[in-house]
């Protein structure tokens, strides 16, 4: 098990441009937050479809990160969103992970986005890590 800081300083090492922010980790869950900016916008002022399957990957990275600690090569090997309403412009994003199936060699888990400060999911992730026998 890795414990929050200790996740935070890997990320901030290892993916200085992920731009996601641990608000929470532990107990086969994550929540991370992402700030929207200009640049997080497609025309029609909605945010950027790359940019919730970023904090979806990170929300899932981080939760198993919490319970296998730091394996830096456990890797994504699929992550399907489906895209459910248009999240807020000015809000941050919310992705709150829960992982359903922590293996020897896999992890599965899903997240659902938020626009901040509002119950409605904008998104639902379902995504799968591939975990390296080194652990």
């Amino acid at each position: 098990m890795a414990s929050k800081t200790e996740i935070v300083e890997f990320l901030a090492r290892e993916l200085p441009k992920a731009r996601c922010r641990v608000e929470e980790v532990g107990g086969g869950s994550a929540t991370v937050t992402h700030e929207i900016g200009p640049g997080d916008l497609r025309p029609g002022q909605t945010v950027f479809g790359p940019i919730l399957m970023t904090v979806a990957d990170v929300a899932l990275y981080v939760a198993i990160l919490g319970e296998i600690g730091i394996v830096p090569l456990a890797v994504t090997t699929n992550l399907t969103i489906n895209f459910m309403r248009r999240p807020s412009a000015d809000k941050r994003i919310v992705g709150v992970c829960k992982l359903l199936k922590v293996g020897k060699r896999q992890a599965v888990g899903e997240v659902l986005l938020y626009s901040e400060g509002d119950p409605h999911a904008v998104a639902h992730a379902i995504g799968t890590y591939s975990i390296p026998p080194t652990r």
